[in-house]
């Protein structure tokens, strides 16, 4: 499960743990786990979770806020859920959880590489090692 913030109580981590972006659902990656989930308040059966979205431009988030809205209001002693995406603060890698940023690194850390040239030269593409020489 991911580390969540204080701010995000054990009835939201109940309701979302698993709530995924669409984009790391096959990864098993939840809203939690990427750290889209500022706070979760519950006030007289109201409860209001705001949301980061790791992109203004994402294109689920609508199908994300009714699936985490949807999600929340079903939970025991809710009795309205609101979800807002919040704009003052960005979204950035160091809110991933430790398993979200090791299942979505692309390369290897930068201390694991012992000859930085050999590396690359190992995983370039074919048709760039070919060629020795940068192009005219």
């Amino acid at each position: 499960m991911a580390d969540v913030p204080s701010e995000v109580p054990v009835w939201a981590v109940d309701a979302l743990g698993d709530v995924y972006d669409p984009c790391c659902r096959e990864k098993g990656i939840s809203v939690l786990d990427m750290g889209l989930v500022r706070s979760a308040r519950l006030d007289g059966g109201r409860a209001r979770i705001e949301l980061l979205l790791t992109t203004g431009w994402c294109p689920f988030a609508s199908a994300l806020l009714t699936e985490i809205r949807d999600r929340v209001a079903a939970q025991p002693g809710v009795t309205d859920a609101e979800v807002e995406v919040v704009w003052d603060e960005a979204w950035t890698t160091g809110r991933l959880s430790p398993k979200a940023a090791s299942a979505l690194r692309f390369l290897p850390s930068p201390a694991e590489i012992g000859d930085r040239d050999a590396y690359l030269d190992a995983h370039r593409p074919r048709t760039v090692q070919a060629r020795k020489e940068p192009p005219p």
